[in-house]
């Protein structure tokens, strides 16, 4: 790529001007891809070679990316312009951090935990850069893990953070200045394993950080940074922060509750849509209510004083109604910055001099551009204020979807019963169950938001279908455990059982229509091209039809792995797979 990310230097000085194009590079590789094709665009080591690297690294380079850029009790830095999933919020980009990202990448963590465990082998080649890189935050998170015992302070927080971004800024220098070398070091998986496990536990400790006083959690955050340390600033409360956090695996079952029930009484759940808004809506301030600075902030300044007396208008001035307000032409705290070095060669010099920090900061007070997020809390659609973006309130489904199944894991009936009633009712809130006066629109079709003033916006196949494809395949059951097809319909309700005989048409694995009769008490889908059908009965069973006429039964609701291969790879062996469940499985 020919982009050159910043210093950490830079960064810390200006974290909204962080990337820089490297005119250099993007010749070069114009002129390898018009010599060698489109591989000419890809990365080459120093002896010419396609730097190649395996799985695991490539795992490696992007959870280390991310852990050098996190801050204790913040998040996770989004310094590099880099949009979050909700692009609505890109202007948080330099002051803003993102717990949302941190929530996700616990999940990461533990996702690679496990795959660690299974790896089989005890060690791995990496590139040398990406084992020092590792090394080094390894390290740092190891000598400052006695801080988990309690709170961050400012400069305990600023003296971690720098030590992060330094080394991740001296492997990328590393590689833009001289690329990979082409060696490679061993890296025992036992110090992998032990670098996911002190992540983890800062992420964690992190996420205690991040619980609201209500029960719900911070989604992303606002940093300070002077010379004394790193402030964190919150941000109202928003709905994908409560999604990330219950899908990052964290909480304990009880806790999610708490969190479904706080969300459900909060001021992100819209009553007419039974369903939730992205973050709370709010009045925008009027023309007149705008750039008004508070008269004692003018009179703390010598300077803002001076200048009122002068008449000079360059930065302040006062209306007839004795009002103060920052030049209209400003833009933002960086156009004030180039108007106070206008006055070096001034008799006003050794005023700015003394309180440049301090004006700039009353200028943040009256704009607060530092909490200023974009479209979303300016717009009324596109994800704006009072708006249901459709997509997150899918992945709210699942991510419930997920902690109801921990509650069964666990066997806690009673918080699996009441976790269900949320799924229940954040699944009535979708287009699907409402009708097109109440959507807004044809209710079957994907939307991408609804405002608060109209219908259903946007038409078009967002990432909410793929979310509500895995909520159904978790409603109706359907799960793999050691290599096996399980069905366990927790969540299926009776009610949505025939009430009489129907018909399922399907195609077969070879293509063909068949046409499958139900009776009464059923349900039927298909798995694979296979046909399953559900019926409710006195007791458990499972029975299988096979292609040459034969049957199997099996006592409870799992296939054997042979079976189960036949139906992942579509083989035509597998005619009809027949789960009979008992009354008291289903709701």
């Amino acid at each position: 790529m020919p982009y050159r990310i910043k210093s950490y230097e830079d960064i810390v000085k200006d974290p909204k001007d962080t990337i820089a194009f490297d005119g250099q590079a993007d010749r070069a590789i114009r002129d390898k891809v018009a010599e060698k094709g489109a591989d000419g665009a890809l990365l080459e080591n120093n002896i010419g070679e396609i730097h190649h690297v395996n799985f695991l690294e490539k795992i490696l380079a992007t959870v280390l990316a991310k852990v050098s850029n996190f801050i204790p009790e913040a998040g996770i830095w989004m310094n590099t312009q880099r949009p979050e999933w909700n692009d609505a919020n890109n202007a948080l980009v330099g002051n803003g951090v993102s717990m949302v990202t941190l929530y996700y990448l616990r999940r990461f963590l533990k996702f690679m935990d496990s795959l660690l465990t299974e790896a089989g082998v005890n060690q791995v080649s990496v590139s040398e850069e990406l084992h020092d890189f590792f090394v080094s935050v390894r390290d740092i998170l190891n000598t400052n893990k006695r801080m988990l015992d309690g709170r961050v302070d400012d400069g305990t927080r600023r003296r971690i953070t720098d030590a992060l971004g330094h080394v991740g800024a001296v492997f990328r220098n590393r590689i833009y200045d001289h690329g990979f070398s082409g060696k490679k070091s061993r890296l025992p998986l036992t110090q992998i394993a032990g670098f996911v496990d002190v992540s983890l536990e800062f992420a964690e400790h992190s996420i205690r950080a991040n619980k609201r006083n209500d029960n719900l959690y911070h989604a992303y955050n606002l940093i300070s940074i002077n010379e004394n340390g790193i402030e964190i600033s919150r941000l109202d409360e928003m709905l994908e922060g409560q999604v990330a956090v219950l899908s990052s695996g964290y909480l304990r079952t009880d806790e999610a509750l708490k969190l479904l029930d706080a969300l459900r009484g909060s001021s992100l759940y819209r009553e007419d849509q039974q369903s939730y808004i992205l973050y709370p809506n709010k009045l925008l301030p009027g023309f007149m209510q705008k750039n008004n600075i508070p008269e004692e902030s003018v009179l703390k300044s010598r300077l803002l004083r001076k200048l009122v007396a002068d008449q000079n208008h360059q930065i302040i001035e006062k209306d007839a109604l004795g009002g103060y307000h920052f030049n209209g032409s400003f833009r933002n705290g960086r156009d004030l910055k180039e108007a106070l070095e206008e006055f070096q060669s001034t008799d006003y010099a050794s005023l700015v001099e003394d309180e440049e920090q301090m004006v700039l900061r009353i200028f943040e007070e009256v704009f607060n551009h530092k909490a200023f997020t974009g479209r979303s809390g300016t717009f009324f659609g596109y994800e704006g204020l009072g708006s249901i973006y459709w997509h997150m309130v899918s992945k709210l489904h699942l991510s419930v979807l997920e902690v109801c199944l921990q509650a069964v894991a666990e066997q806690d009936e009673e918080t699996f019963r009441r976790l269900a009633d949320h799924f229940d009712d954040i699944g009535e809130g979708i287009g699907i169950h409402k009708s097109p006066e109440l959507y807004g629109a044809f209710p079957v079709d994907p939307y991408s938001h609804t405002p608060q003033h109209r219908g259903a916006q946007q038409p078009g196949m967002t990432g909410q279908v793929k979310e509500d494809i895995l909520v159904r395949l978790g409603q109706l059951g359907v799960f793999v455990k050691d290599e096996r097809l399980n069905f366990n319909p927790v969540l299926l309700k009776k009610s949505e059982f025939t009430k009489a005989s129907a018909v399922l048409s399907m195609i077969t694995p070879d293509g063909e229509d068949q046409v499958l009769t139900l009776p009464e008490n059923a349900l039927a889908f298909t798995c694979c091209h296979v046909p399953v059908v559900y019926n409710i009965a006195d007791r458990d069973a499972m029975d299988v039809e096979f292609s040459d006429g034969s049957t199997k039964s099996f006592g409870a609701p799992a296939l054997d792995a042979e079976t189960t291969k036949h139906v992942f790879q579509r083989t035509g062996n597998v005619s009809q797979i027949t789960v009979t469940l008992s009354q008291n499985r289903l709701r």
